[in-house]
């Protein structure tokens, strides 16, 4: 496909075959919308016993996608392509982030918990993986946004100093394990409402709780399991405990199960968007969403998964900001597109739900944009293409494209593009 012919761009779409990644946290099988739009993205067999859980949109090494060139599915990666052909993704990208996509789109089909983790901004992203590049593989941060397709639920940021008291007064168990003196301490601080001093002991509230022997921590889950399960015969447990006993028995005698309880329970009805910037402690639990974040891989873990764990790392770089997260609802842009424009630079999307008959124009825009259908039929238009699209289909868009989606049936689609803020005032 050519791409670029002097400083003229061939505006019609691109379809991409795109990357799928088994985690063990992804829905089983048919569960899987990952795994749905996997088969009709690229024809791979779904395996009823295999767990699908992310499904890449664009250029990141650890999930590439190729190219599909009249029907047949090339080894040409969207990444060469771009790079031969750098005037798809616009100046203002170029100039500002070089020659490759500064986002990455995924769907995820979360079936259980996801670790407790962070991700680091730039500056300690390219510390960690010049020391340790096979953990952390790329120098980029990795700021994202979680729109939910389905009820969705993470944890995501610490509770409030007023939650964060009654927590502490009413959970033996993380007292005993982070110690009385500590305790008091935070009890201290928020009576006389310091900022610097609130921040600073929860800080060693959690470093200490994610620090201690899994011996104590084995002990003091198990004190807690049986307390909750006997008090469930007596009330109604809050939300938030029968997360605690869920978690534990997803990942017993896991520090993460006692973190989680000074973390935000969130949860997301269809159409909510979550957003989550660099070194906030999170970890999404249930549920299926589309999800956007500049281009990178690197999260440090410390609780919930069997995977590497770098506590001292994640316990040093979190902001420790407390309350609940911001939720975005979208902007409406018309009858049938909102937009959810999180506070970060590389990324936006845009949520698509059309009506049989109906159609609806992607306005032309300085930077790229990656179209991922989540359901229904239709088409999609440029000046210079016209491309049948249906579940799974993913394309890409260069820079100053128009595009115009028709449909004879109700079709479900999500753009993502960079911040549209960037593109209009670089």
């Amino acid at each position: 496909m050519e791409g670029v012919n002097g400083n003229k761009v061939d505006r019609r779409l691109v379809k991409l075959k795109c990357s799928v990644q088994n985690y063990d946290w992804g829905r089983i099988g048919y569960d899987s919308s990952v795994a749905r739009l996997f088969e009709r993205n690229c024809g791979g067999e779904i395996e009823e016993n295999k767990h699908y859980a992310e499904f890449w949109m664009g250029t990141h090494v650890s999930g590439p996608s190729f190219l599909i060139q009249e029907d047949e599915i090339g080894n040409l990666s969207l990444k060469s392509w771009i790079l031969e052909n750098p005037k798809v993704l616009g100046d203002v990208v170029v100039e500002k982030w070089g020659i490759d996509v500064p986002f990455l789109l995924k769907v995820l089909s979360v079936g259980r918990s996801l670790s407790i983790q962070a991700h680091p901004d730039k500056d300690l992203a390219g510390l960690l993986h010049k020391l340790q590049p096979d953990v952390y593989k790329d120098a980029n941060h990795k700021p994202e946004m979680a729109l939910a397709l389905t009820e969705f639920e993470a944890l995501c940021g610490f509770i409030s100093y007023e939650e964060l008291d009654v927590v502490l007064e009413h959970v033996p168990e993380i007292k005993e394990v982070v110690g009385i003196a500590r305790v008091d301490q935070v009890l201290t601080v928020s009576k006389h409402n310091g900022e610097v001093k609130e921040e600073r002991a929860l800080r060693s509230i959690f470093t200490k709780l994610m620090s201690v022997d899994k011996k104590v921590i084995s002990k003091s889950l198990s004190k807690l399991i049986t307390r909750l399960n006997s008090e469930k015969e007596a009330r109604q447990l809050t939300d938030k405990e029968e997360l605690v006993l869920k978690l534990e028995k997803q990942y017993p005698d896991d520090v993460g199960v006692l973190a989680a309880v000074l973390l935000n329970h969130v949860k997301l009805s269809p159409g909510e968007a979550l957003y989550i910037g660099a070194n906030e402690p999170h970890a999404y639990l249930n549920g299926e969403c589309i999800e956007c974040m500049a281009a990178s891989d690197n999260v440090v873990r410390a609780g919930l998964t069997p995977k590497y764990i770098d506590v001292e790392t994640l316990c040093s770089m979190l902001t420790y900001k407390q309350g609940l997260p911001e939720i975005l609802k979208g902007v409406p842009l018309n009858p049938y597109t909102r937009r959810y424009t999180p506070p970060f630079e590389e990324f936006e999307v845009d949520r698509c739900m059309l009506d049989e008959g109906a159609t609806v124009v992607f306005p032309a825009l300085p930077g790229p944009s990656i179209f991922v259908v989540i359901s229904g039929e239709g088409s999609m238009h440029t000046l210079s293409s016209e491309d049948r699209v249906s579940e799974g289909s993913a394309l890409f868009a260069p820079a100053e494209t128009e595009v115009r989606v028709t449909t004879e049936s109700t079709l479900h689609l999500y753009r993502a593009g960079v911040n549209n803020k960037v593109l209009m005032n670089p």
